[in-house]
């Protein structure tokens, strides 16, 4: 312990140093200028370029956005009951394991019962977006909300209306009564730079108005939460009630919804992620014209591309989508797309990792069209179709699956929709619908929840089947009921 705080010490003191020989700061500006040249390296006496100085940088005033933008978010309180789920974990070995709370969705200091319908008590973030009174939020912030409450920086409080809300997006529209209310001006988030200065205003912990500030860590994230968003990652403290507040850019614009962040404590550890705008707006015409909201969909699912890979494909870098299983029946079969392709391009626009794929679908309309840009077998390739609606789900094919599975443990299975699986903490897993044959004699029971077979996790129906279908005799299934985790051996028919 002492050699690390040596080092820590000798780091800090040679940062020092070094930073009061190369630049000073000019207080009144807060701008970092050089004050003296460099001696020039000895390389550059051998004719090597010289290295060029980055531009100065002006630090931001937050002061200024926050005094022109912060009467214009609102603290959000909400009041009703929820039925606890019943295939929530309890178990110690669950409340260590680092990925059974991975990502949090925070609502404020809010209470829950175990089992049966319990009284809920939130507190969240919004912000004003037209001076009629529509406000942005977070769908999680309202759901089960019976009551929902929305406070002005100058203390005034209405009742607001749930004009809609989006789980798969986690956004929400709201609605209250009043008249030339102030607004945010809403930026675009695919302007977005990754290390560029980013404001967040909310309520952590119900602390009304409250001002952290932090950059962008990285763009278009994909969570485990399926829910395809590409989320701006920051470093800005987020907490319990930041739920909902926007996330500003230095010119005052909102760029993004603060969602989540990832914790293994219930506090802020440095990851924080934000809805962009973008999608956030698109959420909100629809809810405001019509009270609903359709997602598209292509019927693929994608694997990362990795250098392996890559080399496998004749792929100059390891980058794209890699088309694992196309949906039977479902848009991506209609345009052509065939499992090994790796598509690089959706509409022109560059797949780098797998998860851009899901995020640009999300950004589109069921019925749009679509280019996609497929290498197969060593060249390009250019598909072109339509894409579908996420709520036209392929019935016939989910059967097969179902069936197949049901065929030796006698269970139907369905993944978790996104809310069971925020509510369950649950990071996989499937529900048990019905029970029958092996695994009901075995003692799997309607409403279980199936974790993994033979110890492998399962996140679908076909991850079950394969699992089954090269187990001879038996297999173990780990499965999560009420407050406990059991392992339950099923002989196979």
């Amino acid at each position: 312990m002492r050699n690390t705080t040596t080092m820590f010490l000798a780091l800090a003191t040679a940062g020092v140093v070094g930073a009061g020989a190369a630049i000073a700061v000019q207080h009144s500006q807060a701008i970092a200028a050089p004050v003296a040249a460099l001696s020039a390296p000895a390389n550059a006496a051998q004719g090597a370029p010289a290295p060029v100085p980055a531009p100065m940088i002006s630090l931001p005033d937050f002061s200024v956005i926050a005094s022109r933008n912060g009467p214009a978010v609102v603290n959000i309180s909400t009041v009703g009951s929820t039925k606890e789920a019943n295939f929530r974990g309890g178990d110690d070995d669950a409340d260590n394991d680092p990925f059974f709370e991975f990502f949090r969705r925070f609502q404020g200091p809010g209470q829950r019962g175990r089992g049966g319908a319990v009284p809920t008590h939130g507190v969240g973030s919004g912000f004003i977006v037209s001076a009629d009174g529509i406000i942005l939020t977070n769908a999680h912030v309202v759901r089960d909300a019976n009551e929902v409450t929305v406070k002005l920086t100058d203390r005034r409080e209405f009742r607001a209306k749930v004009l809609g809300s989006d789980p798969k997006t986690d956004v929400a529209v709201l609605k209250i009564e009043a008249r030339n209310l102030p607004v945010v001006p809403l930026g675009r988030s695919t302007d977005v730079k990754v290390g560029e200065w980013v404001l967040a205003i909310g309520s952590p912990f119900g602390l009304e108005n409250t001002v952290t500030a932090g950059v962008v860590s990285a763009k278009g994230r994909s969570l485990p939460d399926d829910s395809n968003v590409p989320f701006i990652q920051t470093d800005v403290a987020i907490n319990p009630g930041n739920s909902g507040g926007p996330l500003f850019n230095t010119k005052g614009e909102v760029i993004g919804i603060n969602s989540q962040i990832y914790s293994q404590s219930g506090g802020y550890q440095g990851l924080s992620f934000s809805i962009p705008i973008d999608v956030a707006t698109r959420v909100r015409d629809q809810i405001v014209s019509t009270g609903k909201v359709v997602h598209a969909r292509l019927g693929v699912m994608v694997q990362e591309v990795n250098q392996g890979f890559a080399d496998s494909f004749d792929l100059e870098s390891p980058e794209g989508a890699l088309v694992s299983n196309v949906e039977r029946g479902g848009p991506a079969e209609k345009l052509g797309l065939k499992a090994g392709d790796v598509i690089r391009k959706m509409n022109g626009q560059k797949i780098i990792a797998s998860g851009d794929l899901p995020a640009l679908v999300s950004l589109a309309m069921p019925g749009d069209k679509v280019e996609l840009e497929v290498w197969r077998q060593g060249k390009n390739v250019t598909l072109e179709g339509k894409l579908g609606n996420a709520a036209d789900r392929n019935v016939a094919a989910l059967k097969n699956d179902e069936a197949a599975a049901k065929l030796r443990l006698g269970l139907a299975l369905r993944q978790l929709d996104p809310q069971e699986r925020r509510e369950s903490g649950l990071p996989s897993g499937l529900l048990v619908e019905d029970a029958g044959g092996a695994a009901a004699s075995a003692g799997v029971q309607p409403g279980d929840v199936l974790l993994s077979v033979n110890g492998r996790p399962v996140n679908s129906v076909n991850d079950v089947r394969d699992l089954v279908a090269k187990s001879s005799k038996s297999v173990a299934l780990l499965i999560q009921r009420g407050e406990d985790r059991i392992f339950i051996p099923v002989r196979l028919g």
